[in-house]
């Protein structure tokens, strides 16, 4: 698996964008917000994250990282956009994780595998994620693989952090969450951990 499709480039999915194309993955970067993408191939970006900048415009300069508006045909799709909360229902706003997972659907192969980082509130992606996908007529677990692998960094430290920090991963199937350890192994120095995905999902929240 060499091609990734990260969807969302805010404080998470930027630098998750930037540090796999830096270890030698093809990343296609998306968003929906077109000046977005558009700094983003001039080599710009509008974060305020010490280092990230540079860490970005290397990433471009390598040819390995591009910014597209619509995801396209990939080997891992990593799900990374804002799920803000709801405060008159005081529950997480999901609707960007839906709209995400949906615009994935044309475009899922057999044997990819889906990352869902965003943080969710538990069985989020079995209840929520897996129905979605499995509209592609591809069944989870059989013919594609699912893990929820949550970040756990500060901003002002997060280049750091997401390369140090212990990581925990969380498939549906064993499958699911070795596959995920595979690629997260190529730049992540702390000790990665396997588990189901909502388990992973209650230790993010905890």
């Amino acid at each position: 698996m060499t091609k990734i499709c990260v969807l969302g480039l805010g404080y998470i999915g930027l630098p998750t964008a930037a540090m796999f194309a830096t270890h030698g993955y093809k990343v296609v970067g998306v968003d929906i917000n077109n000046k977005i993408i558009e700094k983003l191939n001039a080599g710009e970006i509008r974060i305020e994250e010490p280092g990230l900048r540079a860490f970005v415009h290397d990433a471009i300069d390598s040819r390995n990282l591009v910014g597209k508006s619509k995801p396209e045909e990939s080997d891992i799709f990593i799900i990374c956009v804002p799920t803000p909360l709801d405060k008159e229902n005081n529950k997480a706003d999901l609707g960007y994780v839906v709209d995400a997972a949906e615009s994935i659907i044309p475009f899922l192969r057999k044997d990819n595998l889906v990352i869902l980082e965003s943080t969710v509130p538990p069985r989020t992606t079995i209840d929520i994620l897996i129905p979605i996908l499995e509209k592609s007529g591809l069944e989870a677990g059989n013919d594609f693989y699912i893990a929820h692998c949550p970040e756990r960094v500060l901003p002002g430290n997060i280049l750091k952090e997401i390369i140090e920090n212990h990581r925990i991963i969380g498939g549906i199937d064993k499958k699911s969450s070795k596959r995920a350890k595979e690629i997260y192994e190529s730049f992540v120095k702390g000790r990665i951990y396997t588990t189901g995905s909502t388990m992973a999902e209650f230790v993010k929240l905890l």
